[in-house]
C-alpha cells in the first residue's frame, strides 16, 4: 500500500487564491452596500465596510468596486443616522 503525501500549494497559487477571495469580497461589499441603501442598513452597512476594507488590504484587482462598496456602506450608516434623527429615534414603524 502506497501512501501519498498531501500536496502543498505553491506561493503563486496561494497568492492567486487570496486575490480571488479579495475580488469576491469587493463585489460582495458593493452589492451589500447597494442593497443596504434600501433595506437593513443597520446590518448591511457595517458588513459592506468591513468587506471593502478587507478586500483593499488583500490587494484586490477590483479596487474601484471595493471603494464603491466602502462608500455605499458609509452612506448606509449616514442614511440610518438621518432617518433615526428625523423620526425621533425609531428607524422603523410597524403601523
Amino acid at each position: 500500500m502506497e501512501l501519498t503525501r498531501p500536496t502543498t500549494a505553491s506561493p503563486e497559487r496561494a497568492r492567486a487564491r487570496r486575490r480571488f477571495d479579495a475580488d469576491g469580497m469587493a463585489v460582495a461589499a458593493f452589492v451589500l452596500g447597494l442593497v443596504g441603501l434600501l433595506v437593513m442598513n443597520i446590518v448591511l452597512g457595517p458588513v459592506a465596510v468591513v468587506l471593502a476594507v478587507l478586500a483593499l488590504r488583500r490587494g484586490t484587482a477590483r479596487r474601484a468596486r471595493a471603494l464603491l462598496g466602502l462608500g455605499l456602506g458609509v452612506a448606509d450608516l449616514v442614511v440610518l443616522a438621518v432617518v433615526m434623527s428625523t423620526s425621533g429615534g425609531s428607524a422603523w414603524s410597524i403601523a
